[in-house]
């Protein structure tokens, strides 16, 4: 498992792609509603490489439009190659092009301006230099309703044209079989026209044609034509069952047949593609091989005759072992579809569904197959079969001992996809599973990088949509994870929507009211204590919810229980409330005598991970001032009691807790009136910093702890035994920036150490 770092050079790019608006000045133009964008270093330059990455990175994030087309000076920039896929630009924007000497053009997807328009905004040279244009899924088409290809014949060194998933039609292959006298490569995939004819025109020079899903008005004329094109080595007359946007009812799709039994015709083909075609046979194709010994692709994806010996059993005598084949007969079958057809809705549905099958046994990772799943999800994020067999497959793939293997950049995208598929169909229950399986990794929670916000939202509403034991188990098990991972603001924006908080509620008052205490009841008191930590106002919305009385209520039910058992769910509760506690305002929903009374049986635990909860609870309700206790001889009683527990504990081998922050222990260590909450606290902070060192003890040295511990040690007031053990966590800690005195020094105030730049 490796994979190569990223470059310094795609760093920079992806940083100059986030950070336009810091980088960059911004110019008004004729348009109020656009600026013109220019680097602000005078003295920059882009040479080719760069300018053509730049722009590439700017579509993939979706940044390209207008104003950032602008950056593209000629002064600034160089572009040779210009790729844009599905891009919001007008025919404006586009003239910045008109100065650039560009060779190849690809402009995928542009519906906002027309093919007609592009053209119009190259200059003379790439007018008569360009040699490669791609408009695939854009427009021919005027704001008058009429297709235009005119245009096309000015580009007169033309060598290849992509036209596919167009309004080109009949006319617009009769000007450019006549206009464009350098023309070799030509695809007309699911484009109008309906009669092939006028390629005899360009018999002599056509090498490659593609024809996907192209209906011909008379299937007799088709074969023929195809016949006369003697210099072809590449033909697709593929098809599929979808109903392309320009498809004639009406109209036939030619027989393979026909073809495949002239078979000293196209002596010079090295591919072929006849996916999807029917009406052949074992014979007649093994005789049109036989005649033709330079093909070294044959596409048969669709077809059963994928399944032929032929193409499949190596140790068949006719096996063609140098064909590349596509089809669903075999795994190499299956990826070589993958790679070939990314772009065909249908043909990766019915890879990926074959794929599936194979997943399901397999025992080693593959992240190869993973990395040609991932282009055809991202392909058609719309389309519900294609997303559906994907995230079945990527499970297949990342799951258990195989998912060990994945690269983690691997699985970063499998994660971004899988939560892009969940956003896109909210309401598929099976999707949504599918997206539940992959996501509830260890691995993938813990050692992956992907937005785990955006993850656990998306989890909640499916924990709040569904009501699959399997898929609730599932959500709150990641919710549990994720919310130890995010800010205190994330938490806060999760865990204060009431509709969120209702819904784990009711699942922990269903499991105890069924004496179900399982895996699913655990995840979501975990998920909860998370989602209440340092959120005071996920504090407020669970009480507002009735979750104080819920939580004491299982409190009662589980104490019955057996030990395991008990202290998990205890443990759990307990850290909830605590975290509560810590909240000033919310301290009063605590301060009720049948919660203080279980509290200070809690507190006697055997169990120190219960008493330790216990306990911090009784200390920050002890931290209130007198008149907040009702009574004020239970407030002593409870705190002689604490003291006593607290100095009892021995230090667990264990990390018994987790802190974001120790501000919440700060206004309990100046607590001089109760040394039994300094005590807690001390103790909390040492457990911590003791089992965990390299996270606790830069955070307190961080956040002014050791300071404040400085003051205990100095402050005759202080107890003995507060006093020692922060001592000990500041021995234990080697914190730089205070110095140490002994107690008897008297001295109130902490000796700053000399700084860092004078040691240094």
């Amino acid at each position: 498992m490796y994979d190569m770092p990223v470059s310094l050079q795609d760093c920079c790019i992806d940083f100059i792609s986030d950070h336009l608006q810091d980088l960059c000045n911004a110019s008004a133009t004729e348009n109020p509603c656009v600026k013109k964008l220019t680097f602000k270093d005078p003295d920059i330059f882009f040479h080719g490489e760069l300018s053509e990455q730049l722009l590439q990175t700017l579509c993939e994030k979706g940044k390209l439009t207008d104003e950032t087309l602008s950056l593209f000076d000629p002064n600034v920039t160089n572009l040779k190659r210009v790729s844009i896929r599905d891009a919001q630009l007008s025919a404006k924007g586009l003239r910045i092009l008109k100065m650039h000497k560009i060779s190849e053009l690809e402009i995928i997807g542009l519906r906002t301006a027309t093919v007609n328009d592009v053209i119009g905004c190259l200059g003379e040279w790439t007018l008569s230099n360009l040699r490669s244009l791609n408009v695939n899924n854009s427009t021919f088409v005027n704001s008058t309703k009429f297709c235009v290809v005119v245009s096309l014949s000015k580009l007169h060194n033309l060598q290849s044209l992509n036209v596919s998933n167009t309004e080109f039609n009949k006319h617009g292959l009769e000007i450019i079989v006549e206009d464009l006298p350098c023309l070799v490569n030509l695809d007309i995939s699911s484009t109008q026209i309906l009669d092939i004819s006028p390629l005899r025109k360009c018999k002599d020079r056509l090498k490659s044609l593609s024809m996907y899903n192209l209906v011909a008005s008379n299937q007799d004329d088709v074969v023929p034509v195809l016949c006369e094109l003697t210099k072809l080595v590449h033909l697709d007359v593929s098809e599929d069952s979808s109903m392309q946007p320009f498809v004639n009812v009406n109209s036939g799709k030619f027989a393979i047949l026909n073809l495949l039994l002239r078979q000293r015709c196209l002596p010079n083909l090295t591919s072929l593609d006849i996916s999807g075609k029917d009406g052949a046979n074992e014979e007649v194709l093994r005789k049109y091989l036989n005649q033709h010994s330079k093909l070294n692709f044959l596409g048969l994806a669709l077809t059963e005759y994928c399944e032929y010996s032929m193409f499949t059993n190596d140790q068949s005598p006719d096996f063609k072992g140098t064909l590349t084949v596509t089809g669903e007969a075999d795994e190499r079958q299956i990826m070589e579809a993958l790679r070939r057809y990314v772009c065909r809705c249908v043909y990766v549905q019915k890879s990926l569904y074959t794929l599936f099958r194979l997943t399901q046994v397999m025992l080693k990772s593959r992240e190869d197959i993973i990395k040609l799943v991932l282009p055809a999800m991202k392909s058609h994020p719309k389309q519900l079969g294609v997303q559906m067999a994907a995230t079945a497959c990527l499970y297949n793939l990342s799951k258990g001992e195989v998912g060990t293997k994945v690269h983690p950049a691997c699985l970063t995208h499998i994660v971004n996809l899988t939560l892009l598929a969940m956003e896109n169909f909210p309401n598929h229950q099976q999707l949504q599973k599918n997206a539940l399986l992959t996501l509830c990794s260890d691995r993938i929670l813990n050692d992956v990088a992907f937005d785990r916000f955006r993850c656990a939202k998306l989890v909640m509403e499916c924990l709040c949509q569904f009501h699959d034991p399997s898929m609730n188990r599932m959500s709150v098990a990641i919710c549990s994870i994720l919310a130890a991972k995010i800010s205190t603001d994330q938490t806060s924006s999760l865990g204060a929507k009431p509709r969120y908080m209702r819904k784990m509620l009711q699942l922990v008052k269903s499991k105890v009211e069924s004496n179900a205490i399982d895996i699913t009841l655990k995840f979501t008191l975990s998920a909860l204590w998370n989602l209440t930590d340092e959120s005071p106002a996920t504090c407020r919305v669970f009480l507002n919810e009735g979750g104080l009385d819920l939580f004491m209520a299982i409190l009662q039910t589980v104490s019955a229980m057996e030990v395991d058992v008990r202290t998990q769910v205890e443990t759990k509760i307990l850290g909830l409330l605590n975290n509560i506690a810590e909240v000033t305002d919310l301290r009063d929903y605590l301060m009720r005598d049948d919660f203080l009374m279980l509290s200070k049986q809690l507190l006697r635990a055997s169990q120190i991970d219960v008493s330790y909860f216990a306990a911090g609870i009784i200390s920050h309700l002890a931290s209130e001032s007198i008149q907040k206790w009702l009574v004020v001889s239970i407030k002593e009683e409870i705190l002689k009691e604490l003291r006593d527990v607290v100095i009892q504990w021995k230090q667990p081998e264990g990390e018994m807790v987790a802190y974001r922050s120790f501000n919440p222990f700060f206004p309990l260590l100046r607590c001089f009136d109760c040394p039994a909450v300094q005590l807690w606290a001390v103790w909390a902070i040492q457990h911590v910093c003791t089992k965990n060192s390299s996270r606790y003890c830069p955070m307190l040295e961080r956040e002014g702890g050791a300071e404040i511990l400085m003051e205990l040690i100095n402050n005759p007031e202080t107890d003995e035994n507060v006093a020692s053990i922060a001592q000990k966590i500041l021995a234990f800690g080697k914190c730089p920036s205070v110095q140490r005195v002994p107690r008897d020094d008297q001295m109130s105030v902490p000796v700053p150490c000399p700084s860092a730049e004078n040691q240094a």
